[in-house]
């Protein structure tokens, strides 16, 4: 089992910055990649970032230069950091792990909410 815990959602104006954080623990040596996704209300679950233990790296369009995500494999955290952030990133953000037997998990989400 994996277990994901996030941190560093909150309220922030346009235009503000947020870093994201997420620890995992358990079970992460099977563990190929890590990222992030986000739900706003009313809308399906989309990715945000993802990264490979190998650091290859995949982004949405939407957030492509204003967003990084990173991680350390030594402590199985990843991070996102999001500038020129806009009101259309305000949405529950969820941490995510997938392993190589093809299991996924998710944190538990945390609220970001960008005013105008």
């Amino acid at each position: 089992q994996v277990q994901l815990v996030e941190s560093g959602g909150g309220l922030v104006q346009a235009g503000g910055s947020l870093r994201l954080s997420c620890a995992g623990s358990g079970s992460f040596f099977s563990i190929t990649a890590m990222g992030w996704y986000r739900q706003a209300p009313g809308k399906q679950r989309e990715l945000v970032a993802s990264i490979t233990n190998g650091g290859r790296i995949n982004y949405a369009d939407s957030v492509k230069g204003r967003f990084t995500i990173s991680r350390d494999n030594a402590k199985n955290t990843v991070s996102l950091q999001m500038n020129s952030l806009k009101p259309e990133d305000t949405a529950v953000y969820y941490c995510n792990a997938d392993n190589v037997y093809g299991s996924t998990w998710w944190g538990q989400g945390t609220q970001v909410t960008v005013s105008s």
